[in-house]
């Protein structure tokens, strides 16, 4: 399952960049679709930051079992000390507290998102501890379906711009990568997501 955009993305990188249209011809089959709510998935991302994929499962079951539905309201009757009986650290349980107050007070506030910017999106969720612009980044892309995002910082589109542009020669910085991914405008997302696969690195639910 993709977004109503793939396929027009899909040919227009096709069209205009051969290095897509091999990519694409490889990896026919994407299933790139947004799950959850907006307030579980930002929680799970902060979960999930620095251990393994399999730790926190872990800790998101034991997490997702004290506070039954997954919403802000249930999460902020509990304190740090209850949350850390869950597996988390002392700093993601506060993390995801504020993340919950932030949905609570209405300075996070979805519905406004289907007609704002990307930028102001991302300003909004990285006001929020714990939360920084690559999270912010993989939240539009995986959740919102946004198409053109290019998440310089993330080392998987810089590797695999690398390895397949560029011979694999390490010559990518922050800079360079957000110049060098002008050429795949509008459609930024989907490009990133096939050089992920390139590297067999697409970020996991």
């Amino acid at each position: 399952m993709t977004p109503d955009y793939w396929k027009t993305a899909c040919r227009d990188l096709a069209r205009a960049d051969p290095v897509m249209k091999k990519l694409i011809a490889t990896y026919p089959v994407a299933n790139f679709r947004s799950r959850g709510t907006p307030f579980a998935t930002l929680a799970r991302a902060i979960v999930g930051q620095q251990i393994s994929t399999k730790a926190a499962a872990s800790v998101w079951a034991k997490f997702a079992k004290r506070v039954g539905r997954m919403t802000p309201a249930n999460v902020l009757v509990h304190d740090i000390e209850a949350l850390r009986e869950c597996g988390l650290s002392r700093q993601k349980a506060s993390y995801i507290l504020d993340l919950a107050a932030h949905f609570a007070d209405g300075r996070i506030n979805t519905r406004r998102w289907a007609r704002e910017d990307d930028e102001i999106i991302i300003d909004e969720l990285v006001a929020v501890k714990g939360i920084g612009r690559w999270t912010a980044e993989m939240f539009l892309m995986f959740y919102l379906m946004r198409p053109n995002i290019l998440p310089v910082d993330d080392l998987g589109l810089i590797r695999g711009t690398e390895k397949l542009y560029f011979k694999g020669r390490k010559c990518l910085d922050r800079k360079k990568m957000h110049a060098f991914g002008q050429r795949w405008q509008p459609w930024c997302t989907v490009a990133t997501w096939y050089l992920w696969r390139a590297l067999e690195a697409v970020p996991q639910d």
